[in-house]
């Protein structure tokens, strides 16, 4: 056996990617760059009616095209299972179940699937299939209250309502009420990498190349769509450019392994970026009313956030927005409700804090409101409404930092010099205005296994099944696995995104680094133990496993999160419309920070998609087809270049957590949240003027007084 040379310290230190010079070389390759003998290509066909029937499908004229092979659709499709238990208990989502029958639930719904021996054969093809429907009124009426909303059964990670308190009577008896009702559009993720899917059988074993954020989940979901043997299906995800939770189970996938069993020979399916607008899932549009009672010096007597989301036909989506609120800020009176409804459009997905970060928009607004109403400092209201446990739960805190980052925020950004009263502070035709708002977002971790190997070279190999959807994972886990041995990084090897490898938790809800890091630290544990005796590694090396399982499980019941304080500061000509952020801040406390090179990446890109969220983003469904109106990045404006000034993301130290030996809290998430409301409370600063409706585009700030 080789000398351990203890080594301590490589978290917290910035490592550049361990995989950065094969993505900037093109060495590392993606889902959709992989070559494989014989391969065929499919391309979907989606529907342009919005709601109905099909009544025919001209597949004879296209099956005679050159390189053509096969069309698939709901009349020779292989049949799926779809009573089965998705991913930690949730209904699936069954607009994955392609071609089962002849209905049409909402426009850009797939209807066939084009084979042919090129890609461009393919998409030629599929753009001349003819297909005919019946079609029968839709309706795509988003709005708060229209009727045939209703409140969902609770998920495992949201309730419907929760209530303490008469909210009605604490209203009444407040001094200084808040009612105001808050709108955000739809959203979509556009991750640079596209959805891509290839599959393939053999030696009788179905593998999935793809790109996205579980392994393990694609792979239970797709062996119990087709009835298989979980143990007959690999699933390989090695590099991910992108997913913001849009990378899960989705219709490519399931085509690809239809074509590929079908056909028997390899078959890859990408979705252009129209297509992902169709497939890819989205954030729905909230409806959210605050309503926020207080006594004259800004305590909350009544806080109550009800939020509306819209879901599709086939599949329960809830877009948690009243959440946030449950554990911010204490109140004599609580009560935060979510209400849905089914409209005909495709059904939404998890996006980027989802839930969190339209809620943090409405309530974080509403909170500036009562601020001004009331005479107090935004900080200051924030304070006074501090719980001691949680607000809704009661349940002790692990650790509550959020005024800390707030004190250091104000510090930094100059906040004491800001003169409250808005609208006077310019620069020529410039009004300038700043604001703060809340970030937070749960600390979950959830079991994982991993397997940790001492080579004979004196290297050491680290399996885990996690995703790295370019977060910095691959290098985050490398420095967690160096740690634990004592050894410098660069004699650590760390594999990921193979369902091979075993269960571990998906790259999702800011759980996957903690999750992983549990099991990580379980494996090497193990290994050391087996390496205690001393003796030379065999070739083959020394293997032991860990399982997080049980110590996770027996976790405490607490309130686990990671906090942050958002500052943003605006210019606006109210001549133009024109909305220009000028700087922002966000001080923020996740617990261990393990790498900070790759942190600060993802606390500044989730505060520019902050910035995006607020003056840009916003996908418009027709009303008359029931489609999108400019589904690609022309149509639908994201930040570019331009319009992010700097951006300063720092954070707190780490405070211990008797419970958590990891202490590792998810920052995927947390750097968006609040974002958007820091800049809307600082456009009111700027002009005197409240936006209640994201984004706050320049014929809106063009209708100022």
């Amino acid at each position: 056996m080789s000398t351990v040379i203890p080594l301590k310290g490589s978290v917290g230190t910035a490592h550049t990617r361990v995989e950065g010079r094969a993505k900037v070389t093109g060495a590392a390759r993606f889902a959709g760059e992989i070559p494989f003998a014989e391969l065929a290509y499919g391309w979907l066909v989606l529907s342009t009616a919005a709601r109905g029937r099909i009544r025919s499908m001209g597949t004879d004229a296209v099956l005679a095209m050159p390189g053509v092979i096969t069309v698939l659709h709901h009349g020779n499709a292989p049949r799926l299972e779809t009573g089965y238990p998705g991913l930690m208990g949730m209904q699936p989502d069954v607009s994955i179940a392609l071609f089962q029958h002849d209905r049409v639930p909402h426009s850009g719904w797939p209807v066939a699937l084009v084979v042919a021996e090129t890609s461009e054969q393919a998409r030629e093809a599929a753009e001349a299939l003819v297909v005919r429907y019946d079609e029968e009124p839709h309706d795509i009426d988003f709005r708060a209250g229209r009727p045939g909303t209703y409140a969902p059964a609770a998920t495992p990670h949201a309730a419907a309502v929760s209530s303490k308190g008469n909210l009605e009577a604490e209203l009444a008896r407040s001094a200084v009420v808040v009612d105001a009702e808050y709108t955000t559009p739809e959203e979509h993720h556009s991750p640079m990498e596209p959805h891509a899917a290839t599959a393939r059988w053999e030696a009788g074993r179905l593998e999935l190349v793809d790109s996205n954020q579980g392994s393990g989940w694609v792979q239970g979901e797709l062996a119990a769509l087709f009835s298989l043997d979980p143990a007959s299906v690999r699933v390989r995800s090695e590099h991910i450019g992108g997913g913001f939770g849009s990378k899960g189970v989705r219709a490519h996938q399931v085509a690809a392994v239809m074509a590929a069993t079908v056909l028997q020979r390899p078959v890859r399916v990408v979705l252009t970026r129209r297509q992902m607008f169709s497939l890819a899932g989205y954030r729905s549009p909230t409806a959210q009313r605050v309503r926020l009672g207080a006594d004259a010096d800004g305590r909350l007597r009544a806080l109550g956030h009800d939020a509306l989301n819209l879901t599709s036909t086939v599949h329960e989506y809830l877009e948690p927005s009243a959440m946030p609120g449950r554990v911010l800020y204490d109140a004599d009176a609580h009560h935060t409700a979510h209400r849905i409804v089914r409209l005909d459009v495709p059904s939404p997905t998890f996006m980027r804090a989802p839930g969190t970060a339209p809620g943090s928009f409405a309530l974080e607004s509403a909170l500036d409101e009562l601020a001004v109403e009331c005479g107090v400092d935004p900080i200051e209201l924030r304070a006074r409404n501090e719980p001691v446990t949680g607000p809704v739960s009661g349940l002790p805190f692990a650790g509550r930092t959020l005024m800390a980052c707030f004190r250091e925020g104000a510090r930094r950004f100059g906040w004491a010099d800001r003169d409250p009263r808005p609208g006077l502070r310019r620069d020529g035709r410039w009004l300038l205005g700043t604001g703060t708002a809340t970030a937070t977002y749960h600390a979950g971790t959830a079991p994982s296994t991993a397997a940790a190997t001492a080579e004979a070279d004196g290297g050491f190999t680290v399996r885990i099944s996690a995703a790295d959807i370019g977060t910095g994972a691959r290098t985050a886990l490398t420095l967690i696995a160096a740690d634990a041995l004592e050894v410098a990084p660069d004699r650590v090897r760390v594999l990921i995104g193979d369902s091979d490898f075993g269960p571990a938790m998906i790259a999702g809800g800011s759980m996957g680094t903690s999750s992983w890091a549990w099991a990580v630290n379980a494996a090497v544990a193990a290994l050391r133990e087996r390496l205690a005796d001393g003796g030379d590694i065999p070739p083959e090396g020394v293997t032991a496993y860990g399982d997080s399982t049980a110590a996770i499980t027996a976790l405490p019941p607490k309130e686990r999160h990671s906090y942050g304080a958002q500052f943003a500061e605006v210019a606006v000509d109210t001549g133009t419309g024109e909305v220009r952020v000028r700087r922002m801040l966000g001080i923020f406390s996740a617990g261990r920070i393990v790498n900070p090179l790759t942190a600060r990446g993802q606390f500044v890109g989730g505060m520019t998609w902050g910035i995006s969220m607020a003056l840009h983003e916003e996908a418009v469904r027709d009303r008359a087809s029931g489609a999108h109106v400019g589904a690609d990045l022309a149509g639908y404006h994201v930040a570019a270049h331009a319009d992010v000034p700097h951006i300063e993301a720092d954070w707190l130290p780490a405070e211990p957590d008797e419970d958590d030996p990891v202490n590792i809290k998810g920052i995927g998430e947390l750097g968006i949240v609040g974002a958007a409301a820091a800049v809307a409370n600082a456009v009111w600063h700027a002009t005197g003027v409240r936006h209640r409706h994201l984004p706050i585009r320049p014929d809106r700030v063009l209708t100022l007084p």
